[in-house]
């Protein structure tokens, strides 16, 4: 439930509305709300469909990866270690989301790389900078 958890949080505070508004607008409970963000369990799959419906999106099987939602809200602005499906390890700060529009979601990742840390901070500029794609990314920790 992690991965929708953080999905609703990121949604709700991207639209600008409060537990309260959304749990109204959904047809649900505060609580169920409060529940769902913080990850609880044992939800109603039916309640949490007509959560995820306000967003315009469904339940639907997925391959496991990490969650995009919980890179942004634990990762973000934070110095970290990136390991790739490729094995590659980077270092540095992943300082924005990329969203793709069509889809609304996190497909990617604007990145520093350590190197280029000190003079990004000084003058940032795109040169400085690198996109990591979300799905290839294996495993993130924090440096």
């Amino acid at each position: 439930m992690g991965n929708i958890s953080s999905f609703i949080k990121y949604q709700r505070k991207k639209q600008g509305l409060t537990q309260e508004d959304l749990a109204a607008k959904a047809g649900v409970g505060i609580r169920f709300i409060r529940d769902m963000e913080q990850g609880k369990e044992t939800l109603q799959l039916n309640k949490v469909e007509q959560v995820l419906a306000l967003f315009g999106f469904q339940l639907a099987p997925e391959k496991q990866q990490l969650d995009a939602y919980d890179i942004f809200w634990n990762y973000l602005h934070e110095a970290v270690k990136i390991t790739l499906t490729n094995k590659i390890s980077k270092y540095g700060i992943i300082i924005k989301e990329i969203i793709d529009i069509q889809e609304n979601k996190i497909t990617a990742w604007l990145f520093v790389p350590n190197n280029n840390a000190l003079k990004y901070q000084q003058k940032p500029e795109d040169s400085l900078t690198e996109i990591i794609q979300h799905r290839d990314i294996q495993q993130i920790e924090i440096q």
